[in-house]
């Protein structure tokens, strides 16, 4: 007998919490690949080809998250390995901006908040119960 996933409306709030983190953090990756695009293709790049192409890995980057969000917000046991590794990588990036000019730590403490507690979140037992994780011996 398999377990039917819960629908969104009964999903437990954590993962609807760790959900909307990875979509903020894919949205946030999408912005940043719409105005690094917009800068090449207005001439504010010295290499175009290169800097268009950094903006589509950007967007492309973005789909990740956004991809995890779906699957969270819907219970999918799948989306909690993207969502965790989209916390971890987000963890150096955090530190790097921290270690920049001001504008930059305040953004890097902000990356820094939202990536612990999407981990935190993601590994919280009811987050793993509600995605099925660790029963797979029980059915």
């Amino acid at each position: 007998m398999s377990q039917i996933p819960p629908t969104p409306s009964s999903t437990p709030r954590r993962l609807t919490a760790a959900a909307g983190l990875a979509a903020l953090e894919g949205l946030a990756l999408a912005g940043c690949g719409l105005v690094l695009l917009v800068l090449a293709l207005t001439g504010h790049s010295d290499n175009v080809r290169n800097a268009v192409v950094g903006a589509l890995t950007v967007l492309a980057l973005g789909a990740i998250p956004l991809a995890a969000a779906y699957g969270l917000r819907h219970a999918r046991r799948w989306s909690r390995g993207p969502a965790l590794i989209i916390q971890l990588l987000a963890l150096p990036v955090a530190w790097t901006l921290l270690h920049g000019a001001a504008p930059l730590v305040a953004a890097g403490v902000a990356l820094a908040l939202v990536a612990l507690a999407g981990l935190v979140l993601l590994v919280h037992p009811a987050t793993t119960a509600a995605l099925g994780i660790g029963d797979r011996g029980q059915a």
